[in-house]
């Protein structure tokens, strides 16, 4: 891929993170999303890779990079676990509704309850969406993107 090309699709990456962060964390601030610790852990880490991400738009060093990776990664991860406490607390609730439920139908009601279980999958995804943008930096391979593993690749 030639580097004007790479160059451009990292900004698209930017902007599409930075859009990202500002939007997911409006709306988790919109429906209420910090009445627990664990409700506001997803909120911080918007808030620093926002931080993060304009940092690295201003001024992209390795340090920028090492940071927006850090916190990109936390990003997938609290995704991962935001749709097992999502499922988890919708479970909870219709095992206390419906003992005897069990099975397909459990699932079908706690994938469709009131707590969206999928929904913190969007958080994983931004930080793959930021992942992608420090992937193989021109700022870590010395000014230019690192070259390809066999000739062809991107």
């Amino acid at each position: 891929m030639r580097v004007d090309v790479a160059a451009r699709i990292r900004v698209y990456l930017l902007v599409t993170l930075i859009f990202g962060l500002l939007g997911m964390g409006t709306e988790l601030l919109l429906i209420g999303h910090f009445e627990t610790v664990q409700q506001r852990i997803p909120l911080m880490l918007l808030g620093i890779g926002l931080a993060a991400a304009c940092w690295h738009a201003r001024a992209p060093t390795r340090r920028t990079i090492a940071v927006l990776r850090t916190v990109m990664t936390l990003c997938v991860v609290s995704g991962i676990v935001g749709i097992w406490l999502h499922y988890q607390g919708n479970e909870e609730f219709e095992l206390e509704m419906y003992p005897a439920m069990q099975g397909f139908e459990l699932v079908r009601k706690v994938l469709t309850g009131a707590t969206p279980v999928l929904a913190p999958g969007s958080m994983a995804l931004l930080g793959l969406v930021g992942l992608t943008l420090v992937y193989r930096h021109p700022v870590v391979h010395g000014g230019a993107a690192a070259p390809p593993t066999q000739e062809g690749d991107i």
